[in-house]
């Protein structure tokens, strides 16, 4: 009898590690210069590049549109269409927006067994509908390598609306979810991580962005971002660079997974990392930190935190409201004057 082989097994880089590098989409980017649109409505589009693109409606509503897909970074295909559904929404949910429908994008091998397959996306549509939204359909192409993931459609105040462009200085740093998926994983994907480091791992990722979104829009944050592939550090300098600031991270108020120290300190890390340090590296200055340490802020997160800059006059009330909700936050850092990102 032939063994299928684990999903894990057919992924040659999984998770939000397999997303294209910094450095290259740049490129890509550069030429697209000329067919990049222009409208009045288009509130968010490549000339100020984002989490989702947001195009207003009329003068109350704007739409948000994001898409986002991946090869399985976990075995199990129900968590696996789950993972992907959150980080999918996740976009939706960094903008200040809210989940209202979305469509499968998926590849799947001819010999994949139909009960994984259907596993998969009862998954991701029960994480759509625990988000309030629903899926309404979607494509699917044959691939050796499987992969799936949703475009999602939200909705969002065409004036109320967050980006990463809006961090001042004095602001606070928050982060709502710990570091380390993409090292937990892949150590998984060895057979090297404990069981009890991968389920909280998966609970971690399968964990909706989206009431974090609420306080966050109703506090009023200045910048919200989700750190995904291009991890805490990189998308720490996306901020800073749209803002015209410098974000101050203290590395030893950074949350870490269990077990993701002990992974990385073992040599247990991604390649999206190492583009990860390669692209954003030289805007980025580090004091002194632990070697496995720096590889957690550099790893390619999937389905990751929010990362909010706050002003100083509502920290309270956002602590507040997020203990009362029992959602998690850490504060992990500061805006002030410059440019780039430093760890201390």
């Amino acid at each position: 009898m032939v063994r299928e082989k684990r999903l894990t097994e057919l992924a040659s880089c999984a998770g939000c590690a397999g997303k294209a590098g910094a450095e290259t989409l740049a490129q890509i980017l550069v030429h697209m210069q000329e067919i990049r649109a222009s409208s009045p409505d288009l509130l968010v589009g490549l000339s100020s590049p984002d989490d989702a693109a947001v195009y207003r409606m009329n003068h109350e509503q704007a739409v948000v549109l994001t898409v986002d897909f991946f090869a399985p970074l976990v075995d199990d295909p129900y968590d696996y269409g789950a993972i992907s559904a959150a980080n999918a929404m996740s976009d939706v949910y960094a903008m200040g927006g809210e989940v209202v429908l979305a469509l499968n994008v998926a590849a799947f091998p001819d010999d994949m067994a139909p009960e994984t397959l259907a596993q998969i996306l009862r998954g991701g549509a029960d994480k759509v509908a625990e988000a309030g939204g629903v899926v309404a359909g979607g494509h699917t192409i044959r691939d050796e390598e499987p992969k799936y993931g949703m475009c999602v459609i939200g909705f969002v105040h065409s004036e109320k609306g967050l980006t990463k462009g809006g961090a001042r200085p004095g602001d606070a740093l928050y982060l709502t979810k710990a570091l380390g998926t993409g090292i937990v994983s892949t150590a998984a994907r060895g057979g090297a991580a404990s069981a009890d480091d991968l389920a909280v791992a998966v609970a971690s990722m399968t964990k909706l962005n989206r009431h974090a979104s609420h306080i966050a829009r109703e506090v009023g944050v200045n910048a919200m971002t989700d750190v995904t592939g291009y991890s805490l550090l990189g998308h720490s300098r996306e901020v800073a660079t749209a803002s015209g600031v410098c974000l101050r991270i203290d590395a030893g108020a950074v949350p870490v997974l269990p077990g993701a120290l002990e992974y990385a300190g073992r040599g247990i890390v991604t390649g999206g990392a190492e583009r990860n340090r390669r692209h954003f590296g030289p805007d980025v200055r580090i004091e002194g930190s632990d070697p496995a340490l720096e590889h957690v802020l550099w790893d390619p997160q999937t389905s990751g935190a929010l990362l909010m800059a706050v002003s100083p006059d509502f920290t309270g009330e956002l602590e507040r409201r997020f203990g009362e909700a029992g959602e998690a936050l850490w504060r992990i850092g500061e805006v002030v004057a410059g440019s780039g990102v430093e760890v201390d």
